[in-house]
């Protein structure tokens, strides 16, 4: 499988011509959608269906932020806003009856519309466990402050995904909950020792079955004090690998964001260079896209097999 090992978006509802022979020539492995490319059902349908034929496949990726809540890319075609994974979190702790059927109804909801549009990836579930003074980027898009019931609830929502052949991308490894900062704007630094982080922030990561899983643009002081996750060869071996032991493709957060230090084609490559299988950029600049795919190499053999493996998934 020929594919560079990058996600690129697109700049508005219809692919220009430029973006055409980009994707053409240079088959990144993936296209992630965003509310500028939606419109109403039948335009994003079309809007699919003519990537995927111009990659001459099925099943190629294409993946989508829908986490209920503020992140929430369909609201042209379904209002999700008021379905945060943090009100879905409040009335778990209310009523645990009443959280499962209202959530399977939810899941299922957006899945259905998923499938029928032709998305087969949703960057969901947010594993982050927050804290009273979490980033508002992250606070209400975490289930609760308590890492089990993150846990637990992650781990359902993921599971309802795979029922409906949705793939899933747990977000933000090894953890953001104790980020202060945006890091879409700014870089954060977590000074906490590695028991706590081990007990607490990890934990949701650790019992994840997701087949996909972003990197936070964080800096955790204790174990790299240099280098965020995205650019920590220790930490994506060490932790994400061995300590938290996942097993499926990493793919960093979005290279454009200001938490990363360097310029976006350092970026990209000292991402994949730590050990992300792939990398996200967001923005639909399309002197950007060209560069990049310049520069991007093609996926590894483990991610072939991964991406093969999420094939068989599909079905």
């Amino acid at each position: 499988m020929k594919r560079k090992a990058i996600i690129f978006g697109i700049k508005g509802q219809y692919l220009t011509k430029d973006e055409k022979k980009l994707i053409k020539k240079c088959k990144p492995w993936g296209i992630i959608l965003f509310s500028r490319n939606i419109k109403d059902f039948e335009q994003t349908k079309k809007l699919i269906s003519k990537i995927k034929s111009l990659m001459k496949d099925e099943k190629y990726p294409i993946l989508i932020d829908e986490e209920g809540g503020a992140v929430s890319r369909l609201n042209n075609i379904i209002d999700m806003s008021i379905f945060s994974q943090s009100n879905f979190g409040k009335i778990y702790k209310k009523n645990k009856n009443k959280f499962y059927i209202y959530y399977k109804i939810y899941i299922q909801t957006v899945s259905n519309l998923l499938n029928e549009l032709g998305i087969n990836i949703n960057t969901a579930p947010v594993l982050d466990v927050k804290r009273k003074k979490t980033n508002k980027i992250i606070f209400y898009r975490s289930f609760s402050t308590n890492k089990n019931i993150v846990s637990k609830l992650g781990n359902y929502c993921i599971s309802l995904y795979h029922e409906k052949k949705i793939g899933t991308v747990s977000k933000h490894i090894p953890g953001h909950g104790l980020a202060l900062f945006d890091s879409h704007l700014k870089i954060s630094v977590i000074h906490n020792k590695k028991k706590y982080l081990i007990k607490n922030d990890f934990l949701p990561f650790k019992r994840s079955k997701s087949f996909f899983a972003m990197t936070a643009h964080l800096i955790y002081s204790s174990y790299d004090a240099k280098h965020t996750v995205t650019h920590s060869k220790k930490i994506i071996r060490d932790v994400i690998r061995k300590k938290i032991g996942f097993k499926g493709i990493l793919i960093s957060d979005d290279i454009s964001m200001k938490a990363l230090k360097y310029n976006l084609y350092e970026n990209a490559t000292k991402a994949l260079d730590a050990g992300c299988n792939l990398v996200l950029h967001c923005n639909g600049k399309i002197k950007e896209m060209k560069k990049l795919s310049k520069i991007i190499p093609l996926i590894d053999v483990f991610t072939q097999k991964k991406t093969s493996q999420f094939y068989t998934f599909l079905g």
